[in-house]
């Protein structure tokens, strides 16, 4: 069952096919951190491991762009689901249907990206101060991108 630590990250025990179609499924200790933009995970708990263990696997949660449930995909894997990240799908089993749904929404939440609403006029000062340095023609060719190239870009994540 996932959980938040006392650095404010999603933890937890999945399962993953770590080799792309090898059916076999390994356990492993997962960690989102999003102010790391970052989903790792380890043999282990770290606190469990010694000083120093690296970890096993890691993704840039702005490289992943869809999270879904994956029982059809993969009917003799229990509770299984799907992370969509460039060119590459990443199956991960959780514990039960209850962990697969919440492991399926922490981790859509962390990686929606948001689009900051602008009046039809000119943006103001004040937009651009919290909202970066995006222009209208700026925004409309990240947008443009996003939809074609939705992996190569690290856009803005909602805070």
């Amino acid at each position: 069952m996932p959980y938040v630590d006392r650095q404010n990250r999603i933890c937890g025990f999945l399962d993953i096919e770590e080799n792309e179609n090898s059916g076999k499924f390994l356990r492993r200790y997962f960690i989102l951190d999003t102010r790391e933009d970052s989903f790792v995970w380890y043999m282990d708990n770290p606190q469990n491991l010694p000083s120093g263990s690296s970890r096993v696997g890691a993704i840039k949660l702005t490289y992943i762009s869809k999270v879904s449930d994956a029982t059809k995909l993969r009917p003799k894997a229990e509770f299984c689901f799907v992370m969509n990240a460039g060119m590459r799908k990443y199956f991960l089993q959780a514990n039960d249907q209850q962990d697969l749904v919440e492991w399926v929404n922490v981790l859509n939440k962390a990686i929606k990206i948001t689009v900051p609403k602008q009046s039809d006029s000119q943006p103001n000062s004040d937009n651009l101060s919290r909202h970066g340095e995006c222009g209208k023609s700026k925004c409309l060719t990240e947008l443009i991108l996003l939809v074609a190239y939705p992996s190569l870009l690290p856009l803005r994540k909602k805070k």
